[in-house]
């Protein structure tokens, strides 16, 4: 049986990149196994006559190209003279350098490839980001940057054969105040725990589309969790790898409290925050994880206004937060629907990854002086809009203080997500869960102008 392939938006960008006659070679970055190398192969099977792909982990002899310089007619020579099938087609040829973090040396060559103009590039890899200041340094106004991320709500729903209509039905409810109606808000609401469940890594949703049921699905995700722990392992320069690994089988336990802020000293015996620093930022560099700051203060601009030994993690992936839980726990969410200790922290952790997938940055805020406190801020052109994320049924405390307080003059409306339907009261707009990948879109369509819908 063939392949399924899974529909991504950087299918539409791969597109626009390659109709762009001032295109630049392109990098795409982005986390391990979040589809990078599948995408591209797809986008160049249809659009090239000619793909050349070099794999540097697959195949270490190819990074001997550059013994003669960086100039294309060198670097093809050495390809050629490797692998004599390899057909260099001008105008029709496109070169895929993937594991681009195995040898960040060819980034070098991208500017000689830009100028010469006869072959279109792209590379890619998993945690470019850990060595990405080298190969910005050596290909910087040269290329453009692609991030890629794990699929999102919408990517999923395309697996599940909904067209694009029904993300503009959705963000048509949004913008008007009109609730969904039932059988629709309890079709979404269980496809939405069925992501929450798998996540957005292609292998999974791919099993669980082939089945029709979660068979399987579980075991993929243990065995990505063992891929990334072992990349730690490779990639991570000494004493660090066990500070590294500490920190990330350390992120459910603390989402599980109450205080959802990451503490260091919990980590382990003696654990101070210097010393495990450069280990959260590896583990974002590397895209594991998604770092959400506390703000010094609720108000614009956020860049800079955030104090960077206050943070809470969140994992890039809910699926494989949900896969590192215990054994009960599993269950239970598997079997029951029960999320357990691990509601607020499930809710939390997939609004952080929709924003974050959005283009936010991350960033919540508590008052040291008082019981407030803020999931997550992000902000319009005039505005900043604290957004909620409630696991239980209640009122929203803080977010009415935010709005109504003259303390916070930059805030005049929030945003709360919840399991229930759409709706709006005293400057609260209210969305389901499901609807958090929307968010961007509403606010960039529809700027809450805080009355009543």
């Amino acid at each position: 049986m063939a392949e399924i392939y899974l529909c991504r938006k950087i299918d539409k960008y791969l597109h626009s990149w390659k109709e762009d006659v001032n295109r630049k070679p392109l990098i795409v970055k982005g986390p391990r196994q979040v589809g990078k190398t599948e995408s591209i192969l797809h986008f160049a099977a249809k659009n090239y006559k000619s793909v050349i792909y070099i794999n540097f982990i697959e195949e270490p002899k190819y990074k001997l190209i550059t013994e003669n310089g960086y100039k294309p007619d060198e670097i093809i020579r050495n390809i050629s003279r490797m692998d004599p099938s390899k057909h260099f087609e001008p105008g029709e040829t496109l070169l895929f350098f993937d594991e681009l973090q195995d040898y960040p040396e060819i980034a070098t060559a991208l500017k000689f490839f830009k100028i010469d103009g006869r072959f279109d590039v792209i590379c890619s890899g998993s945690l470019l980001g850990i060595s990405y200041k080298r190969i910005e340094s050596n290909s910087v106004g040269y290329k453009t940057d692609y991030d890629m991320h794990s699929m999102d709500f919408e990517e999923f729903l395309w697996a599940k054969g909904y067209d694009k209509t029904a993300v503009e039905e959705m963000l048509w409810h949004m913008e008007t105040g009109q609730p969904f109606p039932e059988g629709i808000m309890k079709a979404y609401s269980d496809l939405f725990l069925d992501y929450c469940i798998l996540g957005g890594m292609p292998a999974v949703v791919r099993e669980y589309i082939r089945n029709g049921t979660f068979e399987g699905t579980l075991d993929i995700q243990r065995q990505l969790l063992e891929d990334y722990k072992e990349d730690i392992r490779k990639y991570a320069d000494g004493m660090d790898q066990t500070r590294i690994l500490n920190v990330f089988e350390q992120i459910p336990i603390q989402l599980a409290k109450d205080n959802k802020k990451f503490q260091i000293s919990k980590v382990a015996r003696g654990a101070r925050f210097k010393d495990y620093r450069g280990c959260i930022e590896w583990l974002r560099d590397a895209g594991i994880i998604n770092i959400c700051y506390c703000l010094l203060f609720p108000e614009l601009p956020l860049r800079g206004n955030y104090d960077d030994s206050k943070y809470k993690i969140y994992f890039f992936d809910t699926g494989l937060f949900v896969a590192m839980l215990d054994e009960e726990a599993q269950e239970d969410l598997r079997a029951n629907k029960n999320l357990g200790v691990y509601k607020g922290a499930l809710y939390e952790n997939i609004v952080g990854e929709a924003l974050k997938k959005c283009g936010y940055d991350l960033y919540y805020y508590k008052r040291e002086d008082s019981t407030l406190e803020e999931d997550f801020f992000v902000r319009t052109q005039n505005s900043l809009i604290p957004v909620e994320v409630k696991a239980k049924r209640g009122t929203a405390k803080s977010l009415r203080t935010l709005i109504q307080s003259d303390r916070y003059p930059d805030i005049d409306c929030g945003i709360k997500f919840t399991a229930g339907n759409i709706g709006y009261s005293d400057g609260i707009y209210t969305f389901p869960y499901f609807c958090a990948f929307l968010l961007k879109a509403y606010l960039s369509r529809e700027n809450p102008k805080c009355k009543e819908l």
